[in-house]
């Protein structure tokens, strides 16, 4: 089976096809190269389902989605849904990370609890729509680590690790990430939808 990835982020492409693999091999997620609808929504299902909607809509596939972004509880929530443009609108991941850290540059260790959400849409061509959802605990570090992951990975400390070995996101190989991510979290969701496909 054939779905298509309604994203133009190569980061996000490799890590689905990453995830896929160990999980449904006898799925192939392709890139998506169509026009890009505005994410006007204010939510991670409202925007992940804009875009598988345009996906599918122009490729004839049935289309995954994926809106993520880092929820960080002091800040409320946010940046949330505006975490590629926390920074500005050039989606400059260094530029969002370093506003991030700025931001709570005054925030001890034990306020600085957060989580990745990953919402991922599946839209078909006949119109049946679908949303999971994948939430990664954690909390933000006091400065970046690791040369691994993307976006906000290199501040992202996540739950579950022995105190004092401790590592962010982008201390992880991508074989750990894929294992544990916000992304995997949902797909692990998403599996019994696409096996009724």
């Amino acid at each position: 089976m054939k779905v298509v990835l309604a994203t133009h982020n190569p980061h996000k492409v490799a890590e689905f096809q990453q995830i896929v693999a160990q999980t449904r091999p006898d799925l192939e997620v392709v890139a998506y190269d169509g026009p890009e609808p505005v994410e006007d929504g204010v939510t991670f299902a409202e925007n992940a389902l804009l875009k598988a909607r345009a996906a599918s809509a122009h490729t004839g596939l049935a289309a995954l989605a994926d809106d993520s972004g880092i929820c960080v509880d002091v800040l409320g929530g946010s940046p949330g849904v505006f975490s590629a443009y926390w920074a500005g609108q050039r989606k400059d991941a260094a530029a969002n990370l370093e506003l991030l850290l700025d931001q709570l540059r005054d925030i001890a260790d034990p306020h600085r609890r957060a989580h990745f959400n990953s919402t991922i849409a599946l839209v078909t061509p006949e119109g049946r729509e679908y949303v999971v959802v994948g939430e990664w605990p954690g909390r933000l570090a006091q400065g970046a680590s690791g040369g691994g992951g993307f976006g906000y990975d290199p501040i992202f400390i996540p739950d579950g690790q022995k105190e004092g070995t401790e590592r962010t996101v982008g201390d992880f190989s991508a074989e750990e990430k894929q294992a544990q991510s916000h992304r995997a979290r949902a797909f692990a969701e998403l599996v019994p939808l696409l096996e009724k496909l």
